[in-house]
């Protein structure tokens, strides 16, 4: 079962692909942590990832697509993987194609999270870092036994910077324009499956099961 996962920042993907990787027992294979690992590995694709995360840009697509390449060749792959933070675009959904095609595989499913943009701004703009010892909180859903003060140290919450209103809604923008393209890329192979991602995590995953675990007509 090889799937793909869309959703907005805030939308719990990460959540959803840990309770994939549970029930079906494949690998997660997230865009961060693969360009992390090559690094660390010194591969040869990782040292010119490296060039560029030392300089704080963003590492080219060639790069990403190589990684993505050497990593879906790996044996924990054969029976399937949750692809999670890319395709971004539609070059990099073609560029995936590609690969697919080379390596004799296809996606079954793109589980496309969806959640109302205000929803979105109210689950991200609540979070708060403790300023001592990294702790998260978040002021709706996991607050604080104490307003403004950490459970585990005693340490002072913050909003960071990046946890603002106006830094989210500049987020939550970039990934409509970047996005909204590639969705309509899935839905005309008939591949997006979309899933409303309100409620509980576990509702949210009930209706994932209910896609993946259909008899195929």
């Amino acid at each position: 079962m090889n799937l793909i996962l869309l959703g907005p920042p805030g939308a719990g993907k990460g959540t959803q692909a840990q309770m994939i990787v549970e029930r079906y027992h494949i690998p997660q294979i997230s865009t961060g942590d693969i360009l992390r690992a090559a690094v660390k590995e010194g591969t040869s694709l990782g040292k010119q990832a490296k060039t560029f995360m030392d300089r704080g840009q963003l590492v080219p697509d060639e790069v990403v697509i190589g990684i993505i390449d050497e990593r879906l060749r790996a044996s924990d792959c054969n029976a399937g993987f949750i692809l999670d933070g890319f395709p971004r675009t539609t070059p990099q959904a073609e560029a995936l194609q590609a690969i697919l095609t080379k390596i004799r595989k296809s996606v079954d499913h793109v589980i496309n999270i969806e959640v109302d943009p205000e929803e979105l701004v109210r689950r991200l703009t609540g979070r708060r870092t403790c300023n001592n010892c990294g702790g998260m909180f978040h002021i709706l859903f996991h607050p604080p036994q104490k307003e403004g003060v950490c459970d585990r140290c005693g340490g002072t919450l913050y909003q960071r910077e990046d946890d603002g209103e106006e830094t989210i809604r500049t987020r939550l923008k970039e990934y409509q324009k970047l996005t909204a393209p590639l969705i309509q890329y899935y839905q005309n192979k008939k591949l997006l499956r979309p899933i409303q991602g309100v409620g509980g995590q576990n509702q949210i995953f009930e209706q994932i099961i209910r896609v993946l675990d259909a008899k195929p007509v």
